[in-house]
């Protein structure tokens, strides 16, 4: 089975809309928390990674399936659902903290990038290792 990495968020009430419940666009920083909170756990946080490797979003969504409100605590489940040569892809899954119901489902396509030649570059073993950890099937 492979390995998740978990968060909790605190929905705070400027992050609701008028309708009461999260707007559409704070599911999207959760994500984020979600992404650079595992990349410190794998260690590939920006204050630990070799400076000449970096990370660019290509791809991010989010399928919303359930309504979230304000003060209520969610978690945040991140695995790879891929790994490639350049890129790979981290889902997420969303649900209350206390029913487990599934609220919101995303992912992200994540590409090492380097930011002075403009270019993609290839996964570096040690990370593509790590990566596979936490890679649905392994």
């Amino acid at each position: 089975m492979a390995e998740s990495h978990e968060i909790e968020v605190y929905v705070r009430f400027c992050e609701t809309d008028a309708a009461g419940h999260v707007n559409n666009t704070s599911y999207f920083l959760y994500l984020e928390e979600a992404r650079t909170k595992f990349f410190t756990v794998l260690g590939f946080d920006r204050d630990n990674r070799e400076s000449s490797l970096d990370f660019i979003l290509a791809s991010t969504s989010c399928d919303y399936l359930s309504q979230a409100y304000g003060a209520q605590m969610l978690k945040v489940s991140t695995y790879v659902s891929n790994v490639g040569t350049k890129s790979f892809s981290l889902n997420h899954i969303i649900t209350d903290v206390i029913t487990d119901k599934v609220i919101a489902k995303g992912s992200a396509v994540t590409v090492c990038f380097n930011y002075e030649e403009q270019k993609t570059e290839i996964i570096p073993d040690v990370l593509r290792e790590t990566l596979e950890g936490y890679l649905i099937g392994s």
